[in-house]
């Protein structure tokens, strides 16, 4: 990290202090959850707790006393939403949520706006009332059967079982409105995620949504949570606040070059020209791989405070091979550098202190060849703070992509897909993807034996395979991905106190055939012994079940299965084991006792002996999420 500058301006203050390739330094607001105080009174529905158990099936839920956890459990009485003493505008939140089997919940914005909160587990066709929906709003006036309108579905519904945690994140402008009180622009959700899954893009809101709290709009309201329709359990609550001033960029020039190759060549190469621009884009005269440019304006702050630029070349793939160098860039402000992309890969972030007023801005960038994988010449430039939500300064409008996206479908029978899959930041080339009826899929890496992950909604996108000359392969799963640690799934250990193996040394790939269903069965061979893998769908897709067998070839072996792990494995009352933090369940048949160990890592790690009878041995166990 550079040492800190401290500048003096005829305008303010200056300090630069380079953050590369980190996320933003702006920390979210917390909510406490150790007490009630932030909120308003309410009634005895919503209290404060520990843990709580929610039982799969809609048995009796449990709870456990302690902090951290905002519970609603519906009364005889009253069961009053519960809002926030503060009020909002625009609003970045994410929190953590739980549902017990059939409930209903939501979160307002404002009081007004609903984000739906919904048991949808298993879900095929998710309407404006499931979880991951902006509400419908109501108007009587409109004449029966006509009341409800403007409701809007998840694009796809990845919701979680009963009794896991689930996230959302969501981001909110509020309502415009001029001096005299009048609206000019109409609420908006920019964006929601379900479990790391878009859902939602760009929904104007012209009004509350039905049952809202508050008939009128306003540019400020407080944040609430219903609480008459169903129990909720929800924690770690973070939000971030913004002001309705924003960033501007204006005054653009375009000083263009040729036969620019490093960043350097800008102080020794003559301009070939300048150009006023309007947008931030390469709008010179130029071959489409070999172009170079500084674009100077004029940026205008809302506001005195620290303010995070993150800046994306996007023809400078992130897996650039090493010394092969086909683009860079920098930034200065007030001629000062805030941050420098220097090619190894695209993107860099700094955080600037700057006072509110006029700056100066420039952006240096060439690009010297092409990547196939990375064809787009796009410049995207990012800035936030405090009090200016994320903002992308002066983008082009861009034609539509004529390539649409292609996707793998599942019907009613089993689909497989075999491509590269990133699992964990690592490019695996020897996976198999396939998807279930029922919307329950799964990836393996057919060179190891491992389970990578399974996931929920679509299957798997493939546009990165067959677009252009597909030089990545990459096949995406479209969907809510847990992905698991890659760690062999059998082993032969001398006891169940044995570490287990990091890799499959031993584990040989036979290959595999597919059942009438579609479904494969996948063969191996660990240490000369056969391994037979099976995955199958139960419950309309909402139990993936697992049998693995095992043929031996001597006696003496004594074969582990290789559950789960996560950072914590806890057996529910209903008999199921609750995996890293509740996030999904195993379920076993019968009377099954596993091992439950602690890794080197400080994990929690599940085994299970295969009991071989009759030169056969098998185990079987389900993921249910």
């Amino acid at each position: 990290m550079k040492n800190v500058l401290v500048i003096l301006t005829s305008c303010g203050f200056l300090i630069f202090s380079p953050l590369l390739a980190q996320k933003s330094p702006i920390p979210p607001e917390k909510i406490p959850l150790e007490n009630l105080d932030v909120f308003k009174a309410t009634t005895a529905n919503w209290n404060i707790v520990g843990d709580v158990f929610y039982d799969l099936n809609g048995g009796k839920s449990k709870i456990e006393n302690g902090d951290g956890i905002l519970l609603n459990t519906l009364q005889k009485g009253n069961n009053d939403a519960i809002m926030t003493s503060f009020e909002h505008g625009d609003m970045e939140l994410e929190l953590d949520f739980m549902m017990p089997k059939g409930s209903n919940s939501g979160i307002y914005f404002q009081g007004r706006y609903e984000v739906q909160l919904f048991d949808s587990w298993g879900i095929n066709d998710p309407k404006y009332s499931d979880v991951g929906a902006i509400y419908q709003r109501w108007d009587v006036s409109r004449g029966s059967g006509k009341e409800g309108f403007e409701g809007h579905p998840p694009f796809i519904n990845v919701a979680r079982a009963p009794g896991l945690w689930q996230n959302l994140k969501v981001v909110f402008k509020a309502p415009r409105f001029d001096a005299q009180g009048n609206k000019t622009q109409n609420a908006k959700f920019e964006s929601v995620y379900l479990n790391d899954v878009l859902v939602q893009k760009n929904v104007e809101i012209t009004g509350p949504t039905q049952a809202a709290f508050f008939d009128d709009e306003k540019p400020l309201g407080p944040l609430a949570i219903q609480g008459d329709h169903g129990g909720v359990a929800i924690r770690n609550i973070a939000y971030k606040t913004f002001g309705t001033e924003s960033v501007a960029l204006k005054d653009m020039k375009l000083t263009y070059y040729d036969s620019i190759k490093t960043i350097d060549d800008f102080t020794v190469e003559a301009p070939k020209g300048t150009m006023e621009i309007d947008v931030l884009d390469h709008l010179a005269p130029a071959s489409r791989n070999e172009f170079a440019g500084v674009i100077e304006g004029d940026l205008t702050l809302p506001s005195n405070g620290d303010y995070f630029f993150s800046l994306n070349l996007e023809w400078v793939p992130d897996d650039t091979p090493p010394g092969i160098i086909n683009g860079a860039g920098k930034l200065f402000i007030d001629d000062k550098e805030v941050l420098e992309v220097d090619g190894v890969t695209g993107k860099a972030n700094a955080s600037v202190q700057l006072s509110a007023g006029n700056h100066k801005l420039k952006l240096m960038y060439f690009k010297s060849f092409g990547y196939w994988y990375a064809r787009s010449n796009n410049i995207t430039l990012n800035v936030e703070s405090k009090s200016v939500s994320q903002t992308a300064l002066n983008v082009p409008l861009r034609a539509v992509d004529p390539v649409s996206k292609i996707a793998v479908n599942v019907g009613e029978k089993t689909q497989t897909q075999r491509g590269f899959l990133m699992h964990q930041g690592e490019k695996r080339t020897h996976t198999m993807a396939v998807g279930e009826p029922g919307g329950a899929n799964y990836a393996v890496d057919l060179s190891s034996g491992e389970l990578l992950g399974v996931w929920r909604g679509g299957f798997v996108e493939t546009t990165p395979m067959w677009h252009g000359r597909g030089e990545t392969q990459l096949m995406l799963p479209m969907g809510d991905l847990i992905e698991f640690e890659a760690k062999p799934s059998i082993a032969i250990l001398s006891d169940k106190n044995q570490a287990w193996p990091k890799d499959a040394k031993e584990i040989t790939y036979e290959g595999y055939q597919f059942m009438k269903n579609g479904e494969p069965v996948v063969k191996y061979f660990l240490a000369g012994n056969e391994i037979i893998d099976t995955f199958v769908t139960e419950g309309g897709g909402k139990r993936l079940t697992r049998t693995i067998q095992v043929i031996p070839t001597a006696e003496n072996s004594q074969f582990y299965c290789r559950v789960a792990e996560g950072s914590t494995i806890e057996k529910l009352p209903n008999g199921l084991y609750a995996i890293d933090d509740k996030k999904y369940y195993i379920e076993f048949e019968g009377k099954v006792s596993p091992e439950i160990r602690s890794t080197a890592e400080g994990k929690k790690e599940m085994i299970l002996p295969v009991q071989v009878k009759d030169g056969m041995g098998s185990v079987g166990y389900s993921f249910v999420w």
